[in-house]
Parts: C-alpha cells; structure tokens; sequence
C-alpha cells in the first residue's frame, strides 16, 4: 500500500444489527462491501485502489428495549400497514443500529503531493463516501477525510501507526481471535473427543451460570449460590460472522433463476462464525494488525473475511 485512507467519524444510521446468529454489530464483511463500492467509484474517477479495511467503533445504539423493563431484548420494529382484510401484515424481522465509526482503509495508486492536491482529493473522497450505504443504514455525517503517505522506514511506520492509533481514541477495533478459539476446541476435545467447533464457539457465545452449594452438601434442601461462569479466555471477546461457506456447486452466470445479477457465477452458500475481540486502538503497532482483507478460495468453497492480528507476550495478562 502506497496511503492509508481514514474515515474518521462516520454515522450511519438504521444499520443492520443482525450478522447470522449474532446481534449488535455489523458482520465485517458489510464494511469490506463498502469499501470495495468505495473502491469501484474511486478507479475510475481518482485512480485510486482501496483494498481492505479497518474497523474502529466510537459509540453504537442497537434500537432495541425490553418489554417488562427487564429480561430479554426485542428489536424496536416499524409498525407496517394492515391488509385490506385490517389484519396485521406478515413482515420479516429486522435489526437495526446507530453507528459512530472510523474506517481505516489501504490505498494503493499515485498520489500527487502538495497540499492543493491532497485537499481537492479528500474533498472528492468525501462526496463520494456520502453517497453510499453501509451495512444496509444511511450515512448521515463524515467527521473528516484523511489520507497520510505510508514512510518508506520501518521504524516511521511503527511512529505514525502509533500516532494514528492513539488519535482515534476513544473507540475500540474490532481484531480476529480465531486462535484462540482453536486453542479452546482442542482443550475441549481432550477432556471430550466428540466436542464440536460448535461447543467451543457457543462457550465465548453464551452467558452461562452454574450452581455452588456453599457447603459442598448434596442435601436436597441445601441453598445454593449462582455464580456466573468466566469466559474461556480473557478480553472483550465476541462471536463474529467472517464469512461464507459453499453447500453447492458453482453455477454458470444465468442457470440458476431469480439470482440478483445473472452474469456472474452463483453459489448456495451458509454463514461461517469465529471469533473477535474488541481492542484498543492504542494497541495496534503495525496497519496489519488491524486491517481486514478478502480471503476466497472458490475450488474449496470458502469466502472469507481474514485479520493478521497476534496478541504480543506483553500485552496478553491486559486482555
């Protein structure tokens, strides 16, 4: 990458909430498709190639309440018009969400230097940024464009990495913790050969409590304490959506009917999970560490969205 590409405070309004199994934010692969439109308006006006991007969340508002004033949640929904027979008319369920962001985004093309240039071109950037859609929601404001020339010097990458991380707090990115979950399956499937990915998933996914008896008594009529139980692994860990699956073969353009565009090649195709972590910015020392890019490999069927980030030895007993 020649530039790093910073969409600093971007509000989108009425997002899409739901990602597969998981609530509360965006999949990741929503903010890779915005980039990827930013990108085809960008070629051809700007000559430059956005590819990949960083995720930094500043404030979000799921649009969400609780009937009873307490227990579960339900999706604040829009009331739709009765049928002409006055009966309530059948509607699909959907979850939406204010979102306050930042995107960090690699940019790759010729740059001209000077300040009359680089001004005109984040003026240009900026327009064409507003007249997209993330995540299915409107955006509503953009705080500012910024497009920083990536040093040729290690050592003035890790500076500015360092500069720029810290500038976007407060806020909190979004990173992979695919291994971690990998570790924790096969932990499980020592003390349990059938233990599945899904078990190992469902124990960062789940909030689970388990009885004590404070005496250790097995009396029936002994009281006992609820405890919740800790997650597997430290840190502000999520369930994530990072992509798709094939469950079919790969169609030619037009055999298949009803498809949205019938020049490209179709697929049936299902969710795939894994796991994230909600980390500071100020963390972040290199643009891979927090960078999300397309990784698809259609002779094995899977598309999937991959992050670069390792937990450093000194900074695991923080998470």
């Amino acid at each position: 990458m020649s530039a790093i590409l910073i969409l600093r405070h971007l509000k989108v309004e009425n997002a899409n909430a739901i990602a597969g199994h998981t609530w509360g934010f965006p999949a990741i692969s929503n903010f890779l498709g915005f980039v990827h439109a930013l990108s085809r308006k960008t070629k051809p006006e700007l000559g430059l190639t956005l590819n990949g991007c960083g995720v930094i969340c500043h404030r979000s508002q799921v649009q969400a309440y609780q009937p009873g004033g307490w227990g579960d949640w339900v999706f604040a929904l829009s009331r739709n018009p009765l049928t002409k027979e006055s009966k309530t008319a059948a509607f699909v369920e959907e979850g939406r969400m204010h979102l306050d962001i930042s995107l960090v985004i690699p940019v790759e093309g010729r740059i001209v230097s000077g300040e009359d240039h680089a001004a005109e071109l984040q003026n240009k950037l900026a327009h064409i940024v507003q007249t997209l859609r993330l995540a299915g929601g409107t955006i509503r404001d953009l705080a500012r464009v910024e497009l920083h020339s990536i040093p040729y010097d290690e050592e003035d990458q890790i500076k500015l990495t360092r500069k720029l991380m810290r500038s976007l707090l407060p806020g909190f990115a979004l990173v992979s913790r695919a291994e971690t979950l990998a570790d924790h399956l096969d932990d499980l499937q020592r003390q349990n050969p059938q233990a599945e990915p899904l078990d190992a998933w469902l124990d960062f996914a789940a909030l689970k409590y388990q009885a004590t008896a404070p005496n250790e008594s097995k009396a029936d009529n002994t009281p006992v304490e609820w405890k919740s139980v800790p997650k597997p692994a430290n840190g502000w860990l999520v369930p994530i959506t990072i992509g798709y699956r094939a469950i079919s073969e790969l169609y030619e353009p037009g055999t298949v009917a009803r498809t949205r565009d019938i020049r490209t090649p179709f697929r049936f195709v299902e969710a795939v999970y894994s796991l994230g972590q909600w980390l500071s910015p100020h963390r972040i020392t290199r643009w891979e560490d927090l960078l999300w890019h397309y990784q698809a490999d259609p002779d094995s069927g899977w598309y999937l969205c991959a992050n670069q980030w390792q937990p450093e030895e000194e900074f695991e007993d923080c998470f």
